[in-house]
């Protein structure tokens, strides 16, 4: 099969590989790039566990092709706070023990930073919705909640990523073109 070259900014990093037209970007970033932050679960754009913010808005991983974001600007779990500046999402879950085991943890964060981009002061009904396509297989969702409604009353980031055109906050998190 031939390859086709592809150009992203990842976390800030502008990186060029050839790669496979049917390589996902998920792949790209685990196998290619060792941005193992972002989680396979399912393949089947289920779980969340893969969500990544792709020009600004949260995108399931598994449902995009590497092709398909050539150009963009891809932010992973890796590019959204660091372990001395965590982003508010990241220390909300910390504080309010938004996890249990943590597999599903990055891809929550990163819808929840999505919804927090566009609306700032959502309602708990808010958050469910647009965690709705996350799946958490260990706990109940209230620590995640309670964490998310947190983050949203920390103070704001001021290198915190730009926030994604308007559109309803309360819709989950999807693939390009779903």
């Amino acid at each position: 099969m031939a390859s086709v070259r592809v150009s992203l900014d990842v976390n800030g990093t502008t990186y060029e590989r050839e790669v496979e037209p049917r390589l996902l970007l998920v792949h790209l970033l685990r196998d290619q790039l060792g941005l193992t932050g972002t989680h396979v679960g399912c393949d089947t754009s289920n779980c969340g566990a893969c969500t990544v913010h792709l020009d600004g808005a949260a995108v399931k991983s598994c449902t995009v092709l590497a092709v398909q974001a050539d150009g963009s600007k891809v932010t992973t779990i890796e590019g959204l706070g660091s372990p001395e500046d965590l982003h508010p999402v990241q220390e909300a879950f910390w504080d309010n023990h938004g996890l249990q085991c943590g597999y599903c943890t990055p891809g929550m964060i990163m819808a929840a930073a999505d919804l927090l981009a566009r609306n700032p002061d959502p309602s708990e009904a808010q958050v469910r919705e647009a965690l709705a396509g996350n799946l958490c297989r260990c706990t109940g969702y209230h620590n995640i909640v309670k964490a998310v409604l947190a983050a949203a009353k920390a103070p704001a980031r001021g290198d915190a990523a730009p926030p994604p055109p308007p559109g309803d906050p309360t819709v989950p998190v999807t693939g390009v073109g779903a």
